[in-house]
Protein backbone atom coordinates (compact mmCIF):
# COMPACT_ATOMS: atom_id res chain seq x y z
CA UNK A 1 0.00 0.00 0.00
CA UNK A 2 3.04 2.26 0.69
CA UNK A 3 3.99 1.62 -2.80
CA UNK A 4 0.91 2.75 -4.32
CA UNK A 5 0.70 5.98 -2.48
CA UNK A 6 4.38 6.82 -3.28
CA UNK A 7 3.54 6.56 -7.05
CA UNK A 8 0.35 8.79 -6.94
CA UNK A 9 2.60 11.14 -5.10
CA UNK A 10 4.81 10.78 -8.20
CA UNK A 11 2.17 11.53 -10.64
CA UNK A 12 1.10 7.89 -11.66
CA UNK A 13 -2.15 7.27 -12.43
CA UNK A 14 -2.68 3.37 -10.72
CA UNK A 15 -5.05 1.33 -12.82
CA UNK A 16 -4.40 -2.50 -11.18
CA UNK A 17 -3.19 -3.86 -7.91
CA UNK A 18 -2.11 -7.38 -7.15
CA UNK A 19 -3.58 -8.83 -11.02
CA UNK A 20 -3.47 -12.52 -11.89
CA UNK A 21 -3.72 -12.53 -15.18
CA UNK A 22 -3.34 -16.46 -15.21
CA UNK A 23 -2.14 -18.68 -12.87
CA UNK A 24 1.13 -19.96 -15.02
CA UNK A 25 1.68 -15.48 -15.39
CA UNK A 26 1.94 -14.85 -11.65
CA UNK A 27 0.98 -11.57 -10.79
CA UNK A 28 1.43 -7.77 -11.64
CA UNK A 29 1.98 -5.98 -8.28
CA UNK A 30 1.17 -2.82 -9.72
CA UNK A 31 -0.26 -0.90 -13.17
CA UNK A 32 -0.07 2.68 -14.08
CA UNK A 33 0.39 5.45 -16.31
CA UNK A 34 3.28 7.19 -15.98
CA UNK A 35 2.12 10.35 -18.16
CA UNK A 36 1.94 8.74 -21.71
CA UNK A 37 3.92 5.36 -20.77
CA UNK A 38 2.49 2.33 -19.04
CA UNK A 39 4.30 0.78 -16.54
CA UNK A 40 4.56 -2.59 -15.16
CA UNK A 41 5.20 -1.92 -11.27
CA UNK A 42 7.47 -4.74 -9.31
CA UNK A 43 7.16 -4.07 -5.34
CA UNK A 44 9.78 -5.19 -3.35
CA UNK A 45 10.22 -4.66 0.58
CA UNK A 46 13.23 -5.46 2.95
CA UNK A 47 13.21 -5.03 6.54
CA UNK A 48 17.18 -5.74 6.94
CA UNK A 49 20.17 -5.13 4.86
CA UNK A 50 21.59 -8.61 5.11
CA UNK A 51 19.89 -9.59 1.57
CA UNK A 52 20.96 -6.46 0.26
CA UNK A 53 18.24 -3.98 -1.58
CA UNK A 54 15.51 -5.26 -2.62
CA UNK A 55 15.35 -4.33 -5.89
CA UNK A 56 18.09 -7.27 -6.64
CA UNK A 57 15.52 -9.42 -6.02
CA UNK A 58 13.82 -9.59 -8.75
CA UNK A 59 15.40 -12.48 -10.45
CA UNK A 60 15.86 -13.19 -14.02
CA UNK A 61 12.97 -15.99 -13.85
CA UNK A 62 10.74 -13.16 -11.93
CA UNK A 63 11.43 -10.55 -14.77
CA UNK A 64 10.26 -13.09 -17.32
CA UNK A 65 7.53 -13.97 -15.51
CA UNK A 66 6.18 -10.00 -15.22
CA UNK A 67 6.97 -9.90 -18.99
CA UNK A 68 5.17 -12.52 -19.53
CA UNK A 69 1.97 -11.46 -17.35
CA UNK A 70 3.16 -7.65 -19.88
CA UNK A 71 2.07 -9.13 -22.83
CA UNK A 72 -1.11 -10.98 -21.52
CA UNK A 73 -2.33 -7.83 -20.14
CA UNK A 74 -1.15 -5.61 -23.50
CA UNK A 75 -3.20 -7.85 -25.74
CA UNK A 76 -6.37 -7.42 -23.68
CA UNK A 77 -5.94 -3.69 -23.70
CA UNK A 78 -6.59 -3.61 -27.19
CA UNK A 79 -4.84 -0.60 -28.18
CA UNK A 80 -2.38 -0.33 -31.20
CA UNK A 81 0.51 1.39 -29.93
CA UNK A 82 1.35 1.71 -26.00
CA UNK A 83 4.65 2.97 -24.99
CA UNK A 84 5.56 0.39 -22.08
CA UNK A 85 8.27 -0.57 -19.22
CA UNK A 86 8.66 -2.00 -15.93
CA UNK A 87 9.48 -0.11 -12.89
CA UNK A 88 10.05 -1.60 -9.59
CA UNK A 89 9.76 -0.07 -5.97
CA UNK A 90 12.12 -0.22 -3.04
CA UNK A 91 10.93 -0.28 0.23
CA UNK A 92 13.52 -0.72 2.86
CA UNK A 93 12.55 -0.38 6.91
CA UNK A 94 15.71 0.54 9.12
CA UNK A 95 15.81 1.07 12.58
CA UNK A 96 17.69 4.27 12.47
CA UNK A 97 16.32 6.20 9.35
CA UNK A 98 12.35 4.49 9.09
CA UNK A 99 11.09 3.61 5.89
CA UNK A 100 12.96 4.74 2.59
CA UNK A 101 11.16 4.36 -1.44
CA UNK A 102 12.69 4.65 -4.31
CA UNK A 103 11.52 4.57 -7.45
CA UNK A 104 14.20 3.15 -10.14
CA UNK A 105 11.81 3.64 -13.46
CA UNK A 106 13.24 1.39 -16.57
CA UNK A 107 14.73 -1.32 -13.83
CA UNK A 108 14.83 -4.00 -17.03
CA UNK A 109 13.72 -5.15 -19.95
CA UNK A 110 12.68 -8.41 -21.15
CA UNK A 111 15.44 -10.73 -23.44
CA UNK A 112 14.00 -11.23 -26.50
CA UNK A 113 13.48 -15.15 -27.03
Amino acid sequence: MLAYWYLRRMGYTIVARNLRLRSDAGELDLIGWDGPVLSFIEVKTRTSDEAGPPEIAVTPAQRKRIARAAQIYMRRLKKKEVNYRFDIVSVEWKREKGCQVRLIKDAFRPRQS
